[in-house]
């Protein structure tokens, strides 16, 4: 065992361990929509006089975290998002009107002196001389007198402000069993309020007792809360101080508790706004997280059979670096305090069956270098195989890297976290396949016995496909220009599916409401609709979801109205029981549009430019141009289907995107090592040389995601299906795309390039590191020549 090898087995040991304490000592931080709860993004909107920066937002941000603590609601987080932006999470919270009724009390708060009993409003008639509602009549409403009515809904006209909820320094609900007055509310003022506070009930204690003037009114959103009096013994002029102040009345503990609260944290100092709400049942992700768990054991069990059977024992010690990565990567999410979300659930399980993929790049790299010089030991074309694996490795990972950041920074909610996952899955997967899987394959490549029996070792021999490929030799781009008829004519076909079916937005991206229903008694389509019509939801869209459960899909639905609708299906359905809600704002719908295609727009810029700096300018060009036919498929494909194009649909997108360039840039690789040796070939005998040897890579890898995706889609239930069909069909195009759209556009672009072929391997930048490199000799060569 030679000093590189043992440091890469002491850290793969190493690392290990630690990740085996971390998942053994540490939970995960599971997403709201795996754990079940509520979602709530708000909006702070400008006023005439303050303006909603991050200062006022954050300020704003602690007066709800006082309303939210009262509700009682287990470990809420609340957080701010942008400048302008809180993003609310209520685990287990399944009904969130008490939720949004309590954080939607924007209005200031402001105390008044009573000014005596108001007067009533005159009714409104209808034409035909009726009350407009059955409701009392309505407070007066001179602009110059504001009446409202009190506790007991008797009218009482108020003087002007006089003092604001600004001003509350803390407000405590208490019981007095001391001096017998039950539940009492107190107040304390900040310095400057305090004064205006002592002044005020000063002057409301110059009225006798029993007189309205005496009370002091604390309004909130044009509501009386509470209008005590001033004591007895406070004298006229006088005041209470800000300490000595105390509510008292026949308060209950919780009437107590929400007063206190009112005061405390009625004031906004900005009003906010519902741009987004989402509900999530807590069966409906304990059912995610047991589909996904099973998915990634069946999927990662076929992956790893599938890798053995083809590298044999070099494949059976990936597959156990595979399962390494597997605990490393859950390992990293725990201890970077990563929150899980269904998207990113998904991504770590779909990271399994790419994971592969370095590993075969480096065992087909070693097969190719047995097949050249078949009596090389195998440890030197092991070695070999890892130095002239690594361009591609780190080109294609660096790719997905671009992907992931891209869903981080542009995408949205749980979004975000596939892309988190995403990119540890990849960091992971480079140590698995650069450390521990190689740590694992030269150990088994020093022992004499894997040495000399080359159908045990895995790489000794050429593999089925490549012998096939050898054997058959196609001349593949003879006539290249075909191969691009033939990807007009597929992106031809995706666009009329979406001009003739339309793309169906989800409602992210239109805004609107959708409700996902479990019923206990069986409800057909046409039945729900015609409850649904009957309680006044008439434009409401019905449709089936998972095993027998109801998709309501509306414009907007207040939480009042879904509490109705929701009766009206309960009339048919027996107890009807809500797994999924939500609801996105005109606003933030078309802000996620809007994002969605900068999202694409920046993936395809991006992609662009590190390839043009890495490969020729025509790959580049060849590449994106390769992306974006993928991109046009997939989502025709989904046009032709009639499946929603939502936000996980993008992450699936975006993962495509990064996928496809991944292909690309593995033929693009192998395509400038071989023209740079043989600068005199022919570029389209070159892009086919090149595309036979790296078939294999792409049909082993793809396998890999193959095996994880299909298990997805069949296990993962609605809300993971259409993502993992998404990434099916990405990968299949995505394949295709890399050797028949993207090296014929290549070839075309070179035509027209003058550019000369690049430099030989070892020649031009890095001159002398690559003579160092060739100069290395072989580990099990001591030198000796004859």
């Amino acid at each position: 065992m030679t000093r590189a090898t043992a440091v890469r087995a002491v850290l793969a040991v190493a690392v290990l361990l630690v990740s085996v304490f971390i998942t053994l000592t540490m939970s995960p931080r599971l997403g709201l929509d795996l754990q079940g709860g509520t979602r709530i993004v708000l909006q702070a909107r400008d006023t005439a006089t303050v303006e909603a920066d991050r200062e006022t937002t954050d300020r704003t941000l602690e007066v709800l975290r006082q309303r939210i603590d009262s509700l009682g609601v287990s470990e809420p987080t609340l957080t701010r998002s942008g400048e302008d932006r809180i993003i609310v999470e209520l685990p287990d919270v399944q009904d969130p009107r008490q939720a949004t009724e309590v954080i939607g009390r924007t209005a200031q708060l402001t105390f008044h002196a009573v000014e005596g009993p108001g007067t009533e409003k005159p009714e409104e008639k209808t034409p035909d001389g009726e009350p407009s509602d059955g409701k009392t009549p309505a407070p007066d409403t001179d602009p110059d007198r504001l009446t409202l009515p009190d506790e007991q809904g008797r009218l009482l006209a108020l003087g002007e402000p006089r003092l604001s909820g600004a001003g509350v320094e803390d407000a405590k609900a208490a019981f007095d069993a001391q001096g017998g007055a039950g539940w009492t509310v107190s107040l304390e003022f900040r310095k400057g309020a305090g004064q205006d506070w002592k002044k005020l009930t000063g002057e409301a204690a110059c009225h006798p007792a029993g007189d309205d003037r005496r009370r002091v009114a604390i309004v909130l959103d044009e509501k009386v809360i509470s209008s005590p009096q001033v004591d007895p013994s406070v004298g006229c002029r006088a005041g209470l101080p800000s300490g000595a102040t105390q509510i008292t009345g026949s308060f209950s503990a919780d009437e107590a508790r929400d007063l206190a609260l009112l005061i405390k944290g009625g004031a906004l100092p900005v009003p906010v706004e519902i741009v987004e709400q989402r509900t999530v049942g807590p069966t409906l992700g304990a059912a995610a997280i047991d589909a996904s768990a099973q998915a990634a054991l069946i999927g990662a069990a076929a992956t790893a059979l599938f890798i053995t059977v083809v590298y044999r024992l070099f494949g059976a010690l990936a597959a156990v670096a595979l399962g390494a990565y597997g605990v490393i990567s859950y390992a990293a999410l725990i201890a970077l305090g990563v929150t899980l979300t269904l998207p990113g659930l998904a991504g770590f399980v779909l990271a399994i069956g790419m994971a592969v993929d370095a590993n075969v790049l480096v065992f087909e790299r070693a097969r190719e270098e047995c097949a050249d010089r078949p009596k090389r030991s195998l440890r030197s074309a092991l070695t070999t195989g890892f130095q002239k694996a690594w361009s591609a490795v780190a080109d294609s990972n660096a790719t997905t890297l671009i992907a992931a950041g891209l869903l981080f920074f542009l995408g949205s909610g749980p979004v975000k976290g596939f892309g988190v996952t995403l990119a540890i899955g990849v960091v992971a997967s480079m140590f698995s396949a650069l450390v521990i899987a190689r740590a694992l394959t030269e150990i088994a490549a020093n022992s004499r016995f894997v040495s000399d029996y080359r159908g045990v070792n895995g790489i000794g021999r050429p593999g089925a496909v490549r012998t096939w490929l050898d054997r058959k030799d196609p001349k593949l781009f003879r006539k290249s220009a075909r191969w691009l008829v033939v990807s007009a004519a597929l992106v031809a076909f995706a666009v009329a599916g979406i001009v003739v079916r339309g793309v169906d937005l989800g409602v992210e991206f239109t805004g609107g409401r959708l409700v996902e229903y479990s019923t206990s008694r069986p409800v057909d389509v046409e039945t729900a609709r015609d409850s649904i019509a009957a309680a006044g939801f008439g434009d409401a869209e019905v449709t089936t979801a998972g095993d027998g459960d109801l998709s309501v899909r509306t414009g907007k639905l207040d939480n009042d109205g879904e509490h109705a609708l929701r009766a009206a299906l309960a009339e048919e359905g027996g107890e009807t029981t809500k797994v999924r809600d939500e609801l996105i704002g005109p606003s933030l719908g078309d802000e996620l549009r809007r994002n969605a295609l900068i999202a694409l727009g920046v993936a395809v810029a991006v992609q662009l430019a590190y390839l043009a700096v890495r490969f020729r300018w025509t790959f580049a060009v060849a590449s994106v141009v390769a992306m974006v036919h993928d991109v046009i498929l997939v989502v025709g494909a989904f046009a032709w289907l009639g499946r929603p194009v939502d936000g996980i649909f993008l992450a699936a997108l975006l993962t495509v995107i990064g996928y496809s360039v991944n292909d690309s840039v593995v033929v693009f690789d192998r395509v400038r090592e071989l023209w740079g040796a043989n600068r005199r070939t022919p570029l389209d005998t070159i892009a086919r040389r090149a595309v036979l040897q790296t078939v294999p890579r792409t049909v082993n890898t793809g396998m890999g995601a193959l095996f994880i995706l299909v298990a997805l889609a069949v296990l993962g239930g609605d809300s993971l299906a259409d993502f993992a069909l998404a990434l099916l069909i990405g990968i299949v195009v995505g394949t295709w795309s890399s050797v028949f759209t993207a090296v014929p556009g290549a070839l075309a672009l070179e035509r027209s390039a003058k550019a000369p072929p690049p430099p030989a391997p070892g020649k031009g930048k890095g001159t002398s590191r690559g003579k160092a490199r060739g100069a290395r000799r072989d580990p099990l060569d001591n030198g000796a020549r004859v």
